[in-house]
């Protein structure tokens, strides 16, 4: 879809201009309006779902470091309560992403063409088609890779470190870091630490790809 006459990604063939009426500019108005509070409402359910991260991770690292007799399957207790809040999170930024894109549209579109600018006529099929059919922009996979990018990664570093010195904690004085007999300091009952060590560097591995893959360009933003 073009954007305005001169912006960037713009075409000139098919730029008119393009009057309307009272009725139809109210409607756009509160339209607008409509998509801008839902972005506003998302916006602060993103941030409540960061701070629930944050806020039990801190809590769980309070508990395992607090007593050596602790587990530190504590640890992997909050990846996995970190993967719940990341999955929750990417689900409500994609619908934030649905009243993002619909807000560009008319950005884009209606409010050049109320202060006299020339844009595509047929931009209305564009957010009609966003109506009738409301789709995310993006991808599950590609959200909860932008809420890596911005939140998640730090967490996740924060409880590796964590982790790793809550394992730290449980090594005798004196005794010496060899390989492979250091991988028993992860064992969690009958599972072996090697297990227990591959099982959370594939997680984060799976994270980190997540992450690198996530699509970081927006619909209308050519430019």
């Amino acid at each position: 879809m073009p954007g305005t006459g001169g912006g960037a990604g713009a075409t000139q063939g098919g730029l008119t201009e393009i009057s309307y009426s009272t009725n139809q500019t109210n409607a756009l108005i509160h339209l607008y309006r409509a998509e801008v509070g839902k972005m506003t409402a998302y916006r602060q359910r993103l941030d409540m779902t960061t701070n629930w991260s944050v806020v039990t991770t801190a809590g769980l690292a309070s508990f395992a470091l607090g007593d050596l007799n602790n587990s530190h399957a504590t640890f992997l207790f909050a990846m996995g309560m970190n993967y719940f809040f990341l999955r929750l999170e990417a689900r409500r930024f994609r619908t934030y992403e649905i009243a993002h894109h619909r807000v560009r549209i008319m950005e884009r579109f209606f409010y050049p063409a109320m202060l006299g600018d020339r844009v595509d006529a047929g931009w209305h099929q564009l957010l009609l088609a966003e109506l009738s059919k409301p789709r995310s922009p993006m991808s599950r996979a590609d959200a909860m890779g932008w809420r890596l990018n911005r939140n998640y990664l730090w967490i996740y570093a924060a409880v590796l470190l964590a982790w790793f010195a809550k394992l730290d904690l449980g090594v005798p004085k004196g005794w010496i870091l060899e390989f492979p007999e250091a991988l028993t300091l992860a064992d969690i009952g009958n599972f072996p630490g090697w297990l227990v060590f591959l099982g959370v560097f594939s997680f984060y591995g799976y994270l980190i790809g997540l992450a690198l893959r996530a699509a970081r360009t927006y619909p209308l933003e050519e430019g």
